[in-house]
């Protein structure tokens, strides 16, 4: 009976058992705390990279993503119009600009990135057998990432329009493809202004 009355004292007290050594004379003292100066607060070595807090420079990460979506659909709208042998068109609106951006500080070395999907508006007329048909349609860009822009690929789409004909529309196609180089130039636009900052 006194047996089965400890082990429920046991039980109150609680689950567990935490043992300690005991401290002996051999043992190291506890550190003390030490008061800062202001050259211990303020890193005169600062590392020109980072925060002031990553002096060592490991790792740290920025979020870029608003900066970047802004600053893709300003240069992407700027794009303009082209003229091409038999019509014209221009980059009307960004559709869709989705993804993002980052910036990295390891080992004090800053690297940046990013992955987007874009799809730009376009409208345009084209003149086919003396008569001028405008044309809306819209330029995809699947994926893209950073370093990866002489593999760029844009996919063309046009609005339904049941007056075209499907060489009309292939002339179209082809023409409006021409938008890459442009759109290839932008973007490397881009990339140089997320390195500097």
């Amino acid at each position: 009976m006194e047996r089965e009355g400890e082990e429920e004292e046991k039980k109150k007290e609680g689950s567990y058992r935490y043992w300690v050594r005991e401290a002996t004379s051999d043992a190291a003292p506890p550190p003390l705390p030490q008061k800062l100066t202001n050259n211990d607060v303020v890193a005169p070595n600062a590392p020109a990279l980072g925060s002031l807090w990553n002096q060592a420079g490991t790792w740290e990460e920025k979020n870029l993503t608003k900066w970047a979506t802004d600053r893709l659909k300003e240069l992407l709208g700027s794009v303009g119009s082209l003229q091409f042998s038999s019509g014209k068109a221009e980059i009307v609106d960004v559709n869709r600009c989705v993804g993002d951006a980052f910036l990295v500080t390891v080992r004090n070395k800053k690297r940046v990135g990013y992955t987007y999907e874009l799809s730009l508006k376009v409208q345009g007329e084209w003149s086919f057998e003396e008569d001028m048909k405008k044309v809306k349609g819209s330029l995809d860009i699947p994926e893209f990432s950073f370093g990866e822009l002489d593999d760029l690929e844009v996919d063309v789409k046009l609005s339904d329009n049941k007056e075209l004909s499907q060489q009309l529309k292939q002339r179209i196609r082809l023409d409006l493809k021409q938008f890459l180089e442009p759109l290839r130039l932008k973007l490397g636009q881009f990339e140089q202004e997320l390195k500097d900052r």
